[in-house]
């Protein structure tokens, strides 16, 4: 299945809806590969036609080129943030970053400080030369008329004449006092408003900051975690019980086969070449049923499909040709850990419906390799279904969901769905 999948870049919806989202990221892991090794095709092949002799063209006068740097192996340079044992990770860096800042703010912390006291020493002198020019004003004009009575009591000298220069005078530094006040009271908002505002971007980046690294440990610890599932699965493969083929004998989980070596793309207009056994095989939706029967009864019930574990009787588990939307009506009516396996209205093949605490899953099951494994990459391979439900019985079919196939979900109906597969 894989390999038309990937020879055709293009996954059906149907087929898309029976696979689960570890085997989603799994399949579209794959398209990319094939992606980059077509590129990398195309690639090769442009260097080599490149690589002919071709007659040179005359070069522009203020023709641009780039030149890229080459290392000690004469391939482009490249630098990758981390791979150097001098790089620092990246939560020192951060941590620089964080001090850095706090720096600058302290010394624009310090200047401000500074400017405001400057400013309020100005301010004090200015309103003490106000208060003095003031208590002048005030005692002036005293001063003049005692000095006027004294003259007149006398007799020595004319009676002083008032005059309105003093005044005008008067309410021109009140104005240029008001003034400087409400300057000073707009440049103080302004700079206030500027300290909230570098805090409240600070305190932003600080979330943002706290939040990747909350995101960074938490895919740190779900690598860890498939990285421990992992290496148990393997140590338990190896250390296992042999599975028992119904036609070879004992045999032990095996890996999958190594994927065939690439193909170089075929030219336009050429037929397409047959594959031979592709895995999970499309069929044509006019005779899918029919084709679906006899490959079941062809090649499946040989290896026992659908029996149980040294038995004669049908498993409780196994269904028939089942839809996805029929299987999420059975299973409705259980409880978490109850399961069962159809065979798929769609591919030949079978699939494997859960109901968890979060709903039903669904995931395929590849047979055919003369074995039985979920779609993935290093999943265990058993000669069996039975072998395959009663090794998940324990162990998790996801490293992260944690399904155990704890209750089969048995017939409802009488007659049982899977009576025209066996006849």
């Amino acid at each position: 299945m894989l390999r038309q999948i990937l020879k055709d870049m293009f996954i059906d919806p149907d087929l898309l809806a029976e696979l689960s989202e570890e085997q989603k990221q799994i399949l579209f892991y794959k398209m990319r590969e094939e992606q980059i090794r077509r590129w990398k095709e195309r690639e090769a092949a442009m260097e080599k036609k490149e690589s002919l002799p071709v007659k040179s063209r005359p070069k522009k006068e203020n023709g641009k080129s780039v030149h890229w740097k080459l290392g000690a192996d004469k391939q482009v340079w490249v630098w990758v943030m981390g791979e150097h044992h001098l790089d620092k990770p990246y939560d020192v860096l951060c941590d620089e970053i964080l001090a850095e800042r706090e720096h600058l703010r302290a010394v624009k912390d310090s200047e401000l400080r500074k400017a405001q006291s400057l400013e309020l020493t100005n301010n004090l002198k200015i309103r003490s030369q106000n208060c003095d020019l003031q208590a002048l004003k005030k005692t002036e004009p005293q001063n003049v008329t005692r000095k006027a009575a004294a003259e007149e009591a006398s007799g020595q000298g004319p009676r002083a004449i008032p005059t309105k220069k003093d005044d005008k005078a008067q309410q021109t530094k009140e104005l240029t006092k008001k003034k400087e006040n409400e300057d000073m009271k707009q440049t103080e908002d302004e700079k206030t408003k500027q300290i909230y505002k570098s805090w409240k971007e600070d305190s932003e980046w600080q979330a943002s900051l706290r939040k990747s690294k909350a995101a960074d440990e938490k895919r740190r610890s779900l690598a860890r975690q498939a990285r421990e599932d992992y290496k148990r699965l393997s140590q338990r493969g190896k250390s296992g019980d042999a599975l028992q083929s119904p036609l070879t004998g004992p045999q032990k989980p095996r890996r999958p086969p190594l994927p065939p070596k690439p193909q170089f793309l075929q030219p336009l207009g050429s037929p397409p070449k047959s594959l031979g056994n592709q895995g999970v095989i499309r069929t044509e939706s006019s005779s899918a049923q029919k084709d679906i029967i006899q490959w079941f009864r062809e090649e499946q019930l040989p290896f026992r499909a659908g029996y149980q574990k040294n038995s004669d009787t049908i498993a409780p588990w196994f269904h028939g040709i089942l839809t996805l939307k029929k299987a999420n009506e059975l299973l409705s009516t259980g409880v978490p850990g109850s399961f069962l396996i159809r065979v798929s209205e769609k591919i030949k093949g079978y699939a494997l419906s859960y109901l968890s605490e979060e709903g039903c899953k669904h995931f395929l099951i590849d047979a055919s390799a003369n074995s039985y494994s979920f779609l993935g990459v290093d999943q265990l391979q058993h000669a069996t279904l039975a072998d395959l439900v009663e090794y998940h019985k324990e162990e998790p079919i996801t490293s992260l969901g944690k399904e155990l196939l704890l209750y089969p979900c048995g017939q409802q109906d009488k007659p049982p769905d899977y009576l025209e597969l066996f006849q």
